[in-house]
């Protein structure tokens, strides 16, 4: 007997992949942009190196059974969180999970998928953040931080377009989670080492971006890249950080000239080193729309992606 509990060990036994998996975090509330920048970055590389997963999938609960809850998908209670702790330690060792699956459209939950790890994995959505273990997981962490006035228009739009709602009850559904959003996503905020905020300047309708640039990690070097040719499109300052301490802020103009923005993005794609042209999901928006703001956020983050 004991020999056969070895040869059962043996053949069941975890092994590592054999290339090094690169773990990706991007967090942030509800309607912060998440996935629109993730679908980027996924699209620009291919889903033969970049795989990604929301963690609202590891939602406890669907729709119609929240409606009798007294808490919402905001509060860990509503969701797997120890189980999605267990997958994400899975992933960097390179081996597959099967993850829950949660439907935006209808509020339902689907049966389970079989996760593949690409060799980077980017895991978004309200929870990558809120433990000491998840964060663990990763090689680079980022935080979406737009203002409250652009996120609620972005939910507004985002949930009566695509996910049956009403106006009036996204406003209610705000309300009522805003107490849970205070107490466990934005804290997530102080362990990211990007905080991305897409926000408009005043007297403008484009919106621009800013960048902390926390020196929690290596961040890329922009000296060669911020010049006189591109001063109009983007330029760096040290200001304060949330609790005091001084962070680089890289502001990208939504407002420049288009080709001032074009050079920042060619110069950031050349120091990345992937070769070829600057891929067409970069930046984009919707079918119409492209932004030089979030083209030149997601070349940051793919900097990361290529180099950590």
């Amino acid at each position: 007997m004991p020999h056969r509990i070895a040869a059962i060990q043996k053949l069941t036994a975890t092994e590592p992949h054999p290339e090094r998996i690169a773990m990706f975090a991007i967090a942030g509330d509800s309607a912060s942009g998440k996935t629109t920048l993730t679908k980027g970055l996924v699209e620009a590389i291919g889903t033969h190196r970049i795989s990604s997963f929301c963690t609202d999938d590891y939602h406890r609960y669907d729709r119609k059974e929240r409606k009798n809850l007294p808490f919402t998908p905001l509060n860990p209670e509503c969701n797997y969180l120890e189980i999605m702790e267990q997958h994400l330690q899975l992933l960097i060792l390179g081996q597959p999970i099967l993850k829950p699956k949660y439907h935006h459209a209808d509020g339902t939950l689907g049966r389970p998928e079989l996760f593949m790890p690409s060799e980077i994995v980017i895991v978004e959505g309200l929870f990558p953040l809120w433990s000491k273990l998840s964060r663990a997981t990763f090689d680079v962490t980022a935080y979406l931080d737009p203002p409250e006035t652009v996120r609620r228009a972005w939910k507004i739009a985002r949930d009566t377009t695509k996910r049956g709602y009403t106006t009036e009850q996204v406003l209610s559904d705000l309300e009522q989670r805003e107490p849970e959003s205070e107490k466990y996503i934005r804290p997530q905020r102080a362990h990211a080492d990007l905080v991305i905020s897409f926000a408009p300047v005043e007297g403008r309708s484009s919106l621009s971006a800013t960048i902390l640039l926390r020196p929690t990690v290596p961040q890329p070097d922009l000296h060669d890249i911020l010049t006189p040719a591109t001063r109009d499109a983007a330029h760096i300052k040290l200001i304060r950080d949330q609790d005091g301490k001084p962070v680089d802020a890289l502001h990208i103009h939504g407002h420049a000239p288009e080709a001032a923005s074009r050079l920042v993005e060619e110069k950031l794609w050349e120091k990345i080193g992937l070769g070829g042209d600057i891929p067409a999901s970069l930046g984009r928006i919707s079918s119409t729309e492209r932004s030089a703001p979030l083209a030149i956020a997601q070349l940051i983050i793919l900097h990361h992606m290529i180099h950590c």
